[in-house]
């Protein structure tokens, strides 16, 4: 846990540099201070509403117990287990089978499933899936893919709207040449910075609630089984309205049938079939 909170912090202080150095690069002082506005602006949203913002952007629809006993059953067993509150339960209109947690502690947590996997997976392996959600609850890391994802979205975001004004209407040097290849700079260089520590966090991540998971059941072979299945949806499924910053939420990726170059080092999840192979390679039972 202590681990995570350092990697929080050091996750925000760098995302939030990366505005400042937007707001700097455009405005100059004055810049620099409108940049601090939006670092306190988003890193302080992305902590207070980043479940609401993960929930609203995934179309989740929340489901009570009466509609969905079994979901409720097998979280709270879960829950129990682990010694942890009972988090929010949603259903999202996805095809894909997927599954995500998001919240910034265990007393503000939603877990969300997609109809895809409530069709493709038995329930014996959703409570495999579940328990690694669980897990990401548990070890507090759900808070670190919630600010990445929020933060790095607004990076992106007004990175390309201070590079386009920039050169459309001028910065805040007087050698428009070398602001316009700064601009240009910055347009690529500060989305990327964002994403790939994002993405180098999401897998440290994915594998550890693995771990965690199976050791909560004592049994790694349902999560095994439900990651094969949950893989070849992916790829046959598209799930194309996910922003690339919120696919490290998922419990696979959502993206995993597109075509990127460098795919190693871009994935936001470490393969699958390493996964399944770390799963199956020691007994869980305590």
């Amino acid at each position: 846990m202590y681990r995570n909170t350092i990697k929080t912090t050091l996750l925000l202080a760098f995302l939030g540099a990366l505005l400042l150095a937007i707001g700097q690069l455009i405005g100059g002082s004055r810049g620099l201070l409108i940049g601090l506005a939006f670092a306190l602006l988003f890193t302080g949203g992305s902590y207070w509403f980043s479940d609401s913002i993960a929930i609203r952007a995934a179309r989740a629809r929340p489901v009570s117990e009466a509609q969905m006993p079994d979901y409720y059953a097998v979280v709270r067993d879960l829950t129990t287990r682990a010694g942890m509150p009972m988090p929010k339960l949603y259903v999202t209109p996805d095809l894909q089978p997927n599954a995500f947690a998001t919240g910034r502690n265990p007393e503000h947590a939603a877990v969300a499933v997609t109809q895809g996997i409530l069709q493709m997976c038995s329930w014996e392996e959703l409570r495999g899936v579940l328990a690694h959600e669980i897990s990401h609850v548990g070890n507090r890391d759900i808070l670190i893919s919630s600010v990445a994802a929020t933060i790095a979205m607004a990076i992106t975001l007004l990175s390309r709207m201070a590079a386009w004004g920039g050169l459309f209407f001028g910065g805040g040097r007087n050698n428009e040449g070398e602001n316009i290849f700064e601009l240009l700079a910055l347009l690529i260089l500060a989305p990327l910075a964002a994403v790939m520590l994002q993405l180098a966090l999401s897998r440290s991540r994915e594998y550890q609630a693995d771990a965690s998971g199976a050791r909560l059941i004592g049994d790694g072979e349902p999560l095994a089984r439900a990651l094969a299945k949950l893989e070849v949806g992916a790829r046959q499924i598209p799930m194309p309205q996910v922003r690339r910053e919120m696919a490290p939420m998922y419990i696979v990726s959502p993206l995993a049938g597109m075509n990127v170059s460098f795919k190693r080092l871009f994935s936001d999840h470490p393969p699958t079939a390493e996964r399944i192979a770390r799963l199956r390679s020691r007994s869980w039972t305590h």
